[in-house]
């Protein structure tokens, strides 16, 4: 059991931890407006992701591939408002300015992770594949659903130090406008590459 608890620990690392629009923005959020202002985009991405795991759970992948329109459009939607947030972060004034842009909040992390087709797959893979060993199959999803939300809090949470531990940093106005930029331009390519 210790042995599934491990390479579950971390798949989801590595699916959820390497760099998609989820973890661009959190990074991106971080550097333009500090952790703590963070928090409630951070909070919203998890509950979306909470909302993909029960819907991978329940069966959402499944609803796709059998109207793979459905699908498509998710994507679509999903992908336009990754770019609304990648807009929204290169388009902030320096910090030190006057006209300070709101953070993304609980609800653009809420829409963001809800709308994003790849958490929903990435689920559907570990609960087909990493599904925990239990001898009743629902303990087995709750706990395999509970450890992936557990890893992905830690994951992100990371991602959005790791933006504020750059906020310092580029803490000129052409250095922080290139950071907001260069993180932006990584969520779009995130987002091309997901839909391809």
């Amino acid at each position: 059991m210790v042995e599934s608890f491990i390479v579950l620990i971390t798949t989801t690392a590595l699916l959820l931890g390497s760099p998609g629009p989820a973890p661009l923005a959190l990074a991106a959020t971080g550097a333009t407006f500090g952790v703590k202002k963070g928090i409630p985009f951070l909070a919203g991405i998890l509950v979306g992701l909470s909302v993909a795991i029960v819907g991978a759970t329940a069966g959402l992948a499944a609803l796709f591939s059998q109207f793979p329109s459905f699908r498509v459009t998710c994507q679509v939607v999903g992908g336009a408002y990754i770019l609304y947030i990648a807009f929204k972060i290169a388009s902030t004034p320096v910090v030190n300015s006057h006209k300070a842009q709101s953070a993304p909040n609980f609800k653009d992390g809420f829409i963001l992770n809800l709308l994003n087709p790849k958490a929903y797959a990435a689920f559907l893979a570990i609960f087909s594949q990493f599904l925990l060993p239990f001898s009743d199959t629902t303990i087995g999803y709750i706990v395999t659903g509970l450890t992936c939300l557990i890893v992905a809090t830690l994951v992100d949470t990371v991602w959005l130090m790791f933006g504020g531990l750059l906020r310092p940093i580029f803490s000129n106005p052409k250095q922080a406008r290139a950071i907001r930029i260069v993180f932006a331009i990584f969520m779009v390519i995130a987002v091309v590459y997901a839909l391809m």
